[in-house]
């Protein structure tokens, strides 16, 4: 700023912008938008890791069909994922190659094939006019999976329970399907909510009896 003296006792003041001041300005407008930038460049990049690392996590296996199916059910086959969570996870069972508008009952069991073990009944599974279908469902599906019964009217120790089973809801359907060459009556099986259901159509028995899928997942 300069000061100029004009005619007479008045002053008048002359303001020049200062160089310095208006690149240090300029300079630190720069600064504050990379920081910004890049804040919103690391939020991006997290929330993406978040969600890799989920997918990462996530083990997904097949189910077979259960002994005797494939001659009735050439195509039947299931898809399982499980993704662990920090308190539990989340399950979804996808069945293909089904009869059409059909219903099935999912369980987690001991062992694959029978006589099955201890066995937790998880979920319905309506497979629609395609013969897919699918149920997604919460708990404890991993490693730590298990059940006990200290005493009432039945007791046993802890015991894991590391493999899937789906069952025929209807007895009759794999009945009329063909699916028990040499019976003169449905089989009935004890599992669905009604305990009167039909029988295995898929499982996991590609795993050890010992060493079911559910073992392989981690928290």
């Amino acid at each position: 700023m300069t000061l100029r003296k004009r005619k007479g006792t008045n002053m008048s003041i002359n303001h020049k912008p200062n160089r310095a001041v208006v690149k240090r300005s300029v300079a630190m407008f720069a600064a504050c938008a990379a920081v910004a930038a890049g804040l919103v460049t690391y939020g991006l990049s997290a929330a993406g890791a978040a969600t890799m690392t989920q997918a990462q996590r996530t083990f997904t296996f097949g189910l077979k069909p259960s002994p005797g199916i494939a001659s009735c059910l050439p195509h039947a086959r299931g898809v399982a994922s499980i993704t662990p969570g920090s308190l539990n996870d989340t399950m979804k069972v996808t069945l293909y190659g089904m009869p059409a508008n059909s219903d099935f009952d999912l369980f987690v069991i001991q062992t694959p094939n029978k006589p099955f073990g201890v066995s937790w009944y998880q979920s319905d599974i309506h497979a629609g006019r395609t013969g897919s279908g699918s149920a997604t469902v919460r708990g404890i599906f991993d490693r730590e999976t298990f059940s006990v019964s200290p005493g009432g009217t039945t007791t046993f120790a802890p015991t894991h329970q590391f493999h899937l089973g789906v069952w025929f809801n209807d007895p009759n359907l794999p009945f009329r399907l063909g699916c028990e060459p040499g019976m003169t009556a449905p089989v009935v099986t004890p599992f669905n909510g009604e305990q009167h259901a039909g029988i295995q159509v898929v499982n996991t028995a590609q795993f050890p009896d010992n060493a079911g899928p559910l073992s392989r997942v981690h928290r």
